[in-house]
């Protein structure tokens, strides 16, 4: 049970996931006394089974300024700043938000890189677009095929568990989402004074790799501002299911503690 002048978290969920991953992740922090809201992205608001299923074209017209729009809408009727936890995605969207001066204090767990620091070494990035497919119509959304999933995101989990957490979590995405990494919005004022904001990082993760996390980390330069990093072992891209994510979870309110 949270007290009545607890700190409210937001989790912003990343891309191809359904918000339902941060289930076990409300539990654990409203037990350490903070409120949580974990909201669905825009049009996602069902199960990973049903979105697969359905034709859903605004889900395909979703752009990264409308993700911003959305979650500034959601802090704004809050009575005071909220604490940002996002991943992947969303990782990148709570950079955004921070630089908006919309958050009390951030992580970014596993976050996608901004605009800034994208260079030809992160060849992850090309694979992503070309699995996507450069020349295709971005009138219809883009789902990941397990192979992807598996290499991507899973790739520590045994098979049984890739393929429950596919059919449970992975949903369409919008291809002009990604296609925004690459555009001025997904840009990142490293300079500006900010909030105390976290950058972890997993040592198996095959979709951000460590220097990326470790670059993204290093850009931000404001001498004045708190920004830390922490590389969690034994983690691939979605450590938020993984069998040991409660140690990246304890980190996570260890921080939050020292700085709170």
């Amino acid at each position: 049970m949270y007290l009545s002048n607890a700190k409210t978290i937001v989790f912003i969920t990343g891309a191809f996931t359904s918000h339902s991953c941060w289930e076990n992740w409300i539990v654990f922090f409203e037990s350490q006394g903070y409120k949580t809201t974990a909201p669905p992205w825009p049009y996602k608001n069902e199960s990973a089974a049903i979105l697969r299923t359905k034709k859903n074209d605004k889900i395909a017209l979703t752009r990264l300024s409308d993700l911003l729009n959305y979650y500034t809408e959601i802090i704004e009727t809050l009575s005071e700043k909220p604490i940002l936890i996002g991943h992947g995605y969303g990782g990148l969207l709570t950079q955004l938000l921070v630089e908006k001066d919309l958050a009390l204090c951030a992580v970014c767990i596993h976050s996608f890189a901004p605009k800034n620091i994208l260079t030809g070494k992160f060849s992850f990035y090309n694979r992503l677009w070309n699995s996507l497919g450069f020349f295709t119509s971005t009138q219809k959304s883009h789902l990941i095929t397990f192979k992807q999933w598996q290499d991507f995101f899973v790739n520590c989990l045994l098979l049984e568990e890739q393929k429950s957490s596919y059919t449970k979590y992975v949903v369409p995405e919008s291809k002009l989402l990604l296609r925004d990494l690459y555009s001025v919005k997904a840009k990142i004022n490293f300079r500006k004074k900010h909030v105390p904001l976290l950058f972890l990082t997993g040592s198996d993760d095959q979709f951000i790799p460590q220097k990326l996390a470790y670059s993204n980390y290093k850009m931000y330069k404001n001498m004045h501002s708190l920004t830390c990093y922490k590389e969690c072992k034994n983690t691939n891209h979605f450590v938020l299911i993984q069998s040991n994510w409660k140690e990246t979870a304890d980190c996570i309110v260890d921080w939050l503690n020292k700085i709170i």
